[in-house]
């Protein structure tokens, strides 16, 4: 815990620094005019890349020529975002610098925008070092005088609602026409491929077993228990390579679990849990992933409110379960149960119900 408020002191420092040091720009300054080119600070995990994907989507959509370079600082937003059409080029701030110089330091952009609403090391470096005649982030008092312009919305306000607002300085008209989040089209595996020709549409339950969170893992005997609660419901099982024997734990000693391949990437995921009838898992990118497909989608959350609403399910249909404590091993097993039991129902009226012509 000292060491996070020492690191969160060195940042706010840092970030004073730079307002010092850094050219001043006049905050509240309005865009001149619409952009021909926008280079994006891309934030470092799957989920936030995928909620960058609205604001992606809408600005190709409402401006076809426009030139959209994301900045990555890890090598899976990189590659995330080379494989996405809407993005004309992708740059990595920490390796192939030769690169990253030439592309983006030597250049200068029309529009910069920051989509973190804290001071960040590296995000405030790039946001300086970067030339554009604009750039825009959100308000906080050690964004003051580096941006032209900071975008102010209540506390905890989700996360893709932060990236779309920048769309309201530029005028467009995003509440009518948001575009979905989605995972860019990336390589199928052979095996994944033929696995995905034996699922029935709608059929099958998700488990993601897998978080990046502390205290976001529940224990095996509480997924083989939910398992065996619902034997007339088939299951796959989700996981990270790191939690690949759990996986096959799960998979190995119930008949009623399906045995799937190890996914590759993050698309061979979207295009399994496209097929599911619901998916259950800890917050994690998964959540955001079934909001790819709208999903149906059980979530359990420990108990930070900014979890579940700055990095919230956008699932049509969805359940929320929140822990009393930091861990979701504390989730009681029978709540789970009841909402995966309710889930079904619902689900089940809604395939009853007539079709309107």
């Amino acid at each position: 815990m000292k060491a996070k408020k020492d690191h969160s002191l060195f940042r706010r420092r840092f970030a004073s620094t730079l307002q010092f040091v850094a050219r001043h720009r006049k905050t509240g300054q309005p865009l001149q005019r619409s952009p021909q080119n926008i280079v994006i600070l891309a934030r470092e995990c799957y989920g936030d890349c995928i909620l960058l994907t609205p604001l992606i989507g809408s600005l190709r959509k409402e401006y076809p020529n426009l030139s959209i370079y994301v900045v990555a600082f890890s090598q899976i937003i990189f590659n995330f975002f080379s494989a996405d059409p809407n993005v004309t080029a992708v740059y990595h701030a920490k390796r192939n610098m030769y690169r990253y110089v030439k592309g983006i330091l030597f250049k200068k952009f029309d529009l910069l925008f920051n989509p973190k609403d804290h001071p960040s090391t590296h995000f405030l470096i790039q946001s300086v070092l970067i030339r554009a005649n604009h750039k825009v982030g959100h308000f906080n008092p050690h964004h003051e005088g580096l941006f032209d312009q900071l975008i102010t919305m209540e506390p905890d306000t989700h996360e893709s609602l932060k990236n779309l607002a920048l769309l309201d300085l530029l005028g467009t008209q995003r509440a009518m026409h948001p575009h979905k989040p989605y995972v860019p089209e990336m390589p199928l595996s052979a095996e994944t491929a033929s696995f995905l020709k034996t699922l029935t549409q709608g059929k099958n339950i998700g488990i993601n077993i897998s978080t990046g969170h502390a205290g976001g893992h529940r224990t095996l005997q509480q997924w083989s228990e939910l398992i065996q609660t619902f034997p007339d419901q088939e299951f796959i099982i989700f996981s990270s390579p790191h939690d690949i024997e759990e996986k096959k734990q799960l998979e190995q000693p119930n008949s009623n679990v399906i045995p799937s391949p190890s996914t590759r990437n993050l698309y061979e995921v979207g295009e399994i849990v496209k097929k599911l009838k619901l998916l259950i898992t800890p917050d994690t990118s998964l959540v955001h992933i079934a909001a790819c497909s709208d999903t149906p989608l059980i979530a359990l959350y420990r108990k930070y409110l900014a979890d579940r609403t700055q990095f919230g399910p956008l699932s049509t249909l969805q359940r929320v379960i929140v822990s009393q404590t930091p861990n979701v091993i504390d989730i009681e097993p029978a709540e789970v149960s009841v909402a995966l039991e309710q889930m079904l129902q619902t689900l089940a009226s809604q395939a009853n119900e007539p079709t309107v012509s």
